[in-house]
């Protein structure tokens, strides 16, 4: 894992991070994840902030606490993280790339069109 940029809360890019290897199936369903302890020593944080962003996905469902064993991804819990990203992006990036494409006088089916095409 990398660093941390200034613009969000480092438990949200740690958060983010698991989220991504849950999303790609690099941690599946009823999978072991990383420790906090592991995560904290390997990225030099806190593990009450390792901490915070496990939390973070457990209230959503994605990620399930098993007492004694660790992090573990829930069953359905890909399902359930996604539902969750995807409601996110709709309502906090996109209206900004739409508002951005507008102020740019963009026409969003020509930018639909063009992603399929190699330039």
């Amino acid at each position: 894992m990398s660093q941390f940029n200034d613009s969000q809360p480092i438990f949200v890019q740690i958060s983010e991070r698991i989220a991504d290897m849950i999303l790609s199936k690099t941690a599946g369903e009823g999978e072991a994840l990383p420790s906090v302890r592991q995560i904290a020593a390997e990225l030099s944080v806190n593990p009450l902030t390792v901490t915070r962003a496990y939390q973070s996905l457990v209230d959503i469902g994605a990620v399930e606490s098993r007492r004694g064993m660790g992090m573990y991804v829930a069953q359905g819990g890909r399902d359930r993280l996604l539902a969750h990203e995807r409601e996110k992006f709709l309502s906090d990036e996109w209206p900004r790339v739409l508002a951005r494409i507008a102020a740019l006088g963009l026409d969003p089916n020509s930018l639909l069109k063009q992603g399929g095409e190699d330039e």
